[in-house]
């Protein structure tokens, strides 16, 4: 069974910074592509990043030079550390399997965890 479970979120003041887990279970995490996408109070889902097996990156314009993907293989783990929070990156985080080129395309998705940025 899949299971992608995500850790990490929580309130943050303008500025500062946090890091978000996702242990994953059931599939051969190190060849897989993963993705993290959001979804703000209200709006729809939204990509942030994904990152490829082999290790290339690859993010949404509004968060770039302030977050960063990455995994840990030997761990089935995935990662975003996020720095320079903004009110607008309020929202729940999902990380997610990619299944296809699209960056919306994926077919197992997290449960989420939310991060609030608010002073």
């Amino acid at each position: 069974e899949v299971q992608l479970v995500e850790s990490g979120g929580g309130l943050v003041q303008p500025g500062g910074s946090l890091r978000l887990s996702c242990a994953a279970s059931g599939f051969l995490f190190s060849g897989s592509v993963m993705r993290w996408v959001r979804q703000a109070p209200g709006k729809g889902l939204e990509w942030v990043s994904t990152i490829s097996g082999g290790g290339n990156t690859f993010y949404t314009d509004s968060v770039k030079g302030r977050f960063t993907i990455s995994r840990d293989n030997a761990k089935n783990t995935l990662y975003l550390q996020m720095n320079s929070l903004r009110p607008e990156d309020t929202a729940v985080y999902y990380c997610a399997r990619g299944w296809g080129p699209g960056i919306y395309d994926m077919d197992y998705r997290g449960k989420g965890t939310l991060v609030t940025v608010s002073s």
